[in-house]
């Protein structure tokens, strides 16, 4: 009996401690999301355009480098194959971290950018519309997508894209392809 005794309260230590494990992590992850939409609100009212590319870099920061140590460490592999010029590697590497976490934005988005590279078009919007469907704000699926839809010579497409990329950042360097969307309002 006091065997037994001990094994339920082993697994109630280990319960105990994964349900406080998940509670940091949850944590970690609303502070990132309450700083992430800080950093939107104030991209979306950049003064000019070095402003916003101060900003751009601390939302791409967050993208790409998670608050969970263990895919943090498989983005970090992502990047450095992807830094290589290893795009096969970095596909394999996608692939599984996408099959682990599909709800981790930036690892749809990554493989988006490697098959954008590899001139397959058709799979990169797929995976930009995954993107999208977890992080509406992602300004680069929506102007990488708009690239996409403009070689394709669907320019509306494109142009409704950029427009939804501009509304969240409006000092993209992109935008020069789409004169009809004007210029940035810098604030003086």
């Amino acid at each position: 009996m006091p065997r037994r005794l001990a094994s339920i309260l082993l697994r109630l230590l280990l319960g105990l401690m994964l349900l406080l494990a998940s509670g940091v992590a949850f944590a970690d992850d609303a502070a990132d999301r309450a700083a992430i939409d800080k950093l939107f609100a104030q991209l979306r009212v950049a003064p000019d355009a070095e402003t916003a590319q101060a900003i751009d870099a601390q939302i791409w920061t967050y993208w790409t480098t998670p608050s969970d140590p263990i895919l943090a460490g498989r983005m970090r592999e992502v990047l450095t194959a992807r830094g290589m010029g290893d795009a096969a590697g970095a596909l394999r590497l996608l692939d599984k971290l996408i099959a682990d976490y599909p709800d981790y934005a930036e690892g749809w988005n990554q493989r988006a950018t490697i098959y954008y590279m590899l001139g397959e078009f058709d799979a990169s919007i797929a995976d930009c519309e995954k993107v999208l469907a977890i992080e509406p704000r992602h300004f680069g699926a929506l102007s990488g997508r708009a690239l996409m839809y403009l070689q394709l010579g669907k320019r509306a497409l494109a142009l409704k894209d950029m427009a939804a990329a501009l509304a969240v950042h409006p000092f993209l360097s992109e935008r020069r392809l789409f004169p009809e969307l004007g210029e940035p309002m810098t604030q003086i």
